[in-house]
């Protein structure tokens, strides 16, 4: 929860703050999700990885409660209530633009105003992602890489204790990526849990604890980098995997 000092760390031991169980999703005779099972600690960034059309972002609209799943449970803990999820989680999708005709400037006052976010850091918060300089302009006039940094400062603006972010390096360069990756690490530090949906797996690997792997509409491993790639070893034959690509692929 947001404090005057920011979010509240939980610890160092990162328990569960959500748990999803057998989580599936079918629109059709196509099975967008099938029997996914994760968990999202406290206080981490955990990423979603996995190529276009995996489901990352069928999954993340479920857990916020977008659309209803067709199987499954998501468990939340502590005093956390499943009926009061819009409490807990914010999403923030990919590639939308929202209040156009408005000046940056407004939409980030908006957002501060309406959910109740973290006055104190504000400034902090516009300042890591560059977004001062674009205060006066309209929404609508944004390039795609200064929209998308503008929405991840309304992101990281909301008080939610879980933050889900779909594909928050599309659209920015190397360098606005590395500041936005530096941006969320900071973040993170102050107490926040953020999930991250990454089809760049340089991306991913660069800045999150934990992954979960999805190909496919299935979850295919879930850990650290270092378990991730013990587990992909055992695939290879003992080989230890050349790089984070090569752990994904053995393991997809």
């Amino acid at each position: 929860m947001a404090t005057e000092t920011g979010y509240r760390a939980e610890g160092q031991g990162r328990p569960p703050i959500v748990s999803v169980t057998g989580l599936s999703k079918a629109y059709g005779s196509l099975a967008a999700l099938d029997d996914v099972s994760f968990s999202i600690r406290r206080g981490e960034i955990l990423g979603l990885i996995g190529p276009n059309g995996a489901g990352k972002t069928t999954l993340f609209e479920c857990l916020a409660g977008v659309q209803p799943a067709d199987r499954g449970e998501v468990r939340f803990a502590g005093p956390y209530e499943a009926s009061r999820r819009n409490e807990i989680l914010f999403y923030l999708p990919d590639g939308i633009s929202p209040w156009p005709d408005q000046p940056v400037g407004w939409a980030l006052r908006f957002c501060l105003d309406f959910f109740g976010g973290p006055r104190v850091l504000c400034d902090e918060i516009i300042d890591r992602l560059e977004v001062a300089p674009l205060r006066q302009a309209r929404i609508r006039t944004l390039s795609q890489g200064q929209r998308k940094r503008v929405l991840l400062a309304m992101g990281l603006l909301t008080p939610q204790p879980v933050l889900l972010i779909d594909e928050p390096f599309e659209g920015l360069d190397l360098r606005q990526s590395q500041n936005a990756g530096q941006a969320l690490r900071w973040h993170a530090s102050r107490g926040r849990t953020l999930f991250l949906s990454i089809h760049q797996i340089i991306d991913a690997g660069r800045f999150c604890d934990r992954f979960v792997l999805l190909s496919g509409g299935r979850a295919r491993g879930e850990g650290t980098s270092g378990e991730l790639s013990a587990l992909a070893a055992t695939r290879l034959g003992g080989r230890a995997p050349a790089d984070f690509e090569e752990v994904f692929l053995a393991l997809t």
